[in-house]
């Protein structure tokens, strides 16, 4: 069913709505994909935290003028989705990498973070960025191993003391 200028200018708004807040964005060919297929994979974007968009190319191309996502628009070509992280930029990546496991006609095409546009083998790179949560506990982590190796190094002094006494008088009672 063709679309009417009004639908269209709505389909562009919230794409480019979509686009200005994404932190990242991955275009993957959905072609024969089915509908509860495609169901099921928009809930899976809703619990991530992506914004699942599939609209006309030419629609595209002009929501995403005037966003990082610009240098998407050469590479647009076929029955594309749109994936757009908005709390986490490999929300998307993880997203239609899990997906494709099971369903091998969903093939991503474009990977874009950063006003840069990447190949779709980046896909896993990205996939594999931490989440929010999980950089903050590696960087606490890191913080946190150089006090607690300085506090063991203090205590082992001690701690050799301890064995040590506690060695001679197991010596003297074996005696």
């Amino acid at each position: 069913m063709a679309l009417n200028l009004e639908q269209k200018k709505a389909v562009v708004a919230e794409v480019a709505e979509a686009a200005n807040k994404a932190l990242a964005a991955v275009a993957a060919e959905y072609r024969g994909l089915t509908v509860e297929e495609m169901t099921n994979l928009r809930a899976e974007a809703r619990k991530g935290g992506v914004v699942l968009k599939v609209a006309k190319n030419t629609l595209v191309r002009r929501a995403v003028e005037g966003t990082e996502y610009e240098c998407m628009q050469e590479s647009l070509t076929g029955p594309l989705l749109f994936a757009f992280s908005m709390e986490d930029p490999g929300a998307a990546a993880r997203l239609v990498k899990d997906f494709a496991k099971g369903h091998e006609k969903l093939i991503a095409k474009l990977v874009a973070v950063g006003g840069k546009l990447y190949d779709a083998s980046e896909l896993e790179r990205l996939s594999n960025m931490p989440t929010y949560d999980q950089a903050i506990a590696m960087l606490m982590a890191v913080m946190k191993a150089p006090v607690e190796k300085f506090v063991r190094t203090l205590a082992e002094p001690h701690t050799k003391l301890v064995r040590t006494v506690a060695a001679v008088r197991d010596q003297k009672q074996a005696a």
